[in-house]
């Protein structure tokens, strides 16, 4: 190879770089993990539940692996807890099926609830598009007690 043409080629490999590197950015990026607080309430069920109890949920989900955890609390309720579930796909106010379990099926429900599972890709794409809500219920409110729409967070 003559020095011209290596000069010439040495100059094209750190921009070649540079250009993957900003390439995969945009994917590196968004396989962080992303987490979610949910406030969990009687008024978002349909119909509302009043009154009700109230509770919180955390979520963290990583998209490279699909995985999802959480952590949810519930007090206040009129009645024991007796399932907990993300139902999709619906937005707030409307009414969807159960398509994931977040406690444990058939067993009775104590303290928090909490969890893990890979999610599905179109349970993903639901999660991302803020298509998901979690629903707690109870003895006396068998459809539902408290419930909170998973959105994604900003930023």
């Amino acid at each position: 190879m003559h020095t011209t043409m290596r000069t010439a080629v040495s100059r094209w490999i750190p921009i070649g770089v540079v250009n993957l590197l900003l390439a995969l950015a945009p994917g590196l990026a968004a396989a962080a993990p992303m987490s979610f607080s949910i406030a969990l309430s009687g008024s978002e069920q349909v119909p509302p539940v009043s009154p009700a109890g109230s509770g919180s949920a955390k979520l963290t989900y990583d998209p490279a692996t699909r995985n999802l955890t959480w952590d949810i609390m519930v007090s206040g309720t009129g009645s024991a807890v007796t399932m907990a579930h993300l139902h999709g796909p619906a937005m707030a106010g409307k009414d969807a099926p159960p398509v994931i379990w977040l406690s444990k099926k058939g067993s009775e429900v104590q303290g928090p609830i909490k969890g893990a599972a890979t999610l599905t890709e179109e349970q993903a794409a639901m999660l991302k598009s803020g298509e998901l809500y979690i629903n707690v219920h109870t003895k006396d409110h068998p459809k539902g007690e408290v419930r909170g729409q998973v959105i994604v967070p900003k930023g």
